[in-house]
């Protein structure tokens, strides 16, 4: 979910646009990390039937952890995409 954004030019995957400019990539990976989050306590709702009370620790971390499995994505779309793009010589 971190690195869709980055590696589609479609919007959420679905949508087809001709340009995706960064501010659209940055705003849809902030949704899908509140998408994971609320799937997450959806999950845990279920499974325990309550949600336990967390800090602020927990988001910041899981907040830190979305950023880190974004990279991948972002560094394809930022560099990689280009280098491989490129006429070889």
């Amino acid at each position: 979910m971190a690195n869709l954004p980055w590696f589609s030019d479609k919007l959420f995957a679905l949508i087809r646009l001709d340009t995706k400019p960064n501010w659209l990539r940055i705003t849809e990976w902030f949704i899908g990390l509140v998408v994971c989050f609320a799937l997450g306590f959806l999950m845990e709702y279920k499974v325990m039937g309550s949600i336990a009370n967390q800090e602020w620790e927990f988001y910041v971390v899981g907040l830190c952890l979305f950023v880190v499995f974004a990279l991948p994505g972002f560094i394809y779309h930022t560099d990689l995409k280009k280098i491989l793009r490129s006429p070889k010589v």
